[in-house]
């Protein structure tokens, strides 16, 4: 088996781009790791792969679910190693990309999960009484912070369904190489706030309000960026432009946060984005994977 291609870096660095060209030029398909591009109709938040993109080279777990589904890391392990198994079967070249460090880790490491066969968003209970329901299970997981509510909700969920992870996570399963796509911070902020800007030029607020009556029971609505914010807009609180600028706030932190995972959980070759000549980074990179 030919090493996996793994295209890791934060948001708007250019993953997508470069996992096109790079399939291209090696013949393989791209199996998707951002865990929003998973459902159906989140397609301007998420900035997924195009329609046009997805018809270049074969892409796979894309719009798998509806945004009333619940997809755990469990499912994305499940689905994605069998994915794996049959395009090795078929001697596809493979790339994974995407921002979702921990869907990389379940899915390229030894990593195993017990079904959740149950899920909440507790939206009866406030971050108070989760914290207090947490604790009385006397877990020795370490507690979230009380305004944490996605974590709150996660780890109480797993408790009350005898969730159980076990993992040897130093242990890969595939033979693969990460490469980490970087720039300079300051410009990648500039471009992520220009993104934003994008998203709501190409009709980002159109295509949430044809969600709004999902919010109350879907939980991606509720935490993934470029949506979760929406909230306060359709109760009042917030303006659009404030909406806006807190989607590129939350997407900034999230960058930070992308870094340190990756930083931390792999061995990463990391490229300099050249955005004027984007064809001179895929040629970097097709030259790394071919030693």
């Amino acid at each position: 088996m030919k090493d996996i291609i793994v295209i890791v870096g934060p948001t708007g660095v250019g993953k997508t781009k470069l996992s096109i060209e790079l399939a291209k030029k090696i013949d393989a398909e791209i199996i998707n790791a951002d865990s929003v591009s998973i459902y159906k109709n989140l397609n301007i938040g998420s900035a997924k792969a195009s329609k046009e993109e997805q018809e270049e080279v074969a892409h796979h777990l894309i719009d798998v679910c509806s945004v009333n589904d619940y997809y755990s890391v469990y499912n994305y392990q499940k689905d994605a190693r069998r994915v794996i198994e049959e395009l090795t079967k078929k001697n596809k070249r493979i790339i994974i990309v995407g921002g979702t460090g921990l869907y990389i880790k379940a899915l390229l490491y030894d990593y195993n999960f017990s079904l959740e066969k149950n899920s909440s968003l507790y939206e009866d209970l406030s971050n108070e009484e989760i914290l207090n329901k947490i604790k009385a299970f006397n877990t020795n997981e370490e507690l979230p912070h009380v305004n944490n509510r996605q974590r709150l909700v996660r780890v109480l969920n797993k408790l009350e369904n005898n969730y159980v992870s076990t993992n040897n996570k130093d242990v890969a399963l595939y033979p693969h190489k990460i490469i980490g796509l970087s720039t300079k911070r300051d410009y990648l902020y500039e471009r992520i706030n220009k993104r934003v800007d994008l998203m709501f030029d190409k009709g980002l607020l159109k295509e949430v309000e044809s969600l709004k009556d999902y919010y109350k029971t879907s939980r991606v609505l509720n935490t993934a960026i470029g949506y979760k914010e929406f909230n306060k807009y359709f109760t009042k609180e917030k303006s659009l432009e404030e909406v806006e600028e807190e989607i590129k706030k939350n997407s900034r932190h999230y960058a930070k946060r992308q870094y340190t995972f990756f930083n931390n959980q792999f061995k990463v070759r990391y490229f300099d984005v050249n955005f004027k000549d984007f064809s001179k980074t895929v040629e970097e990179v097709l030259d790394y994977i071919s030693k």
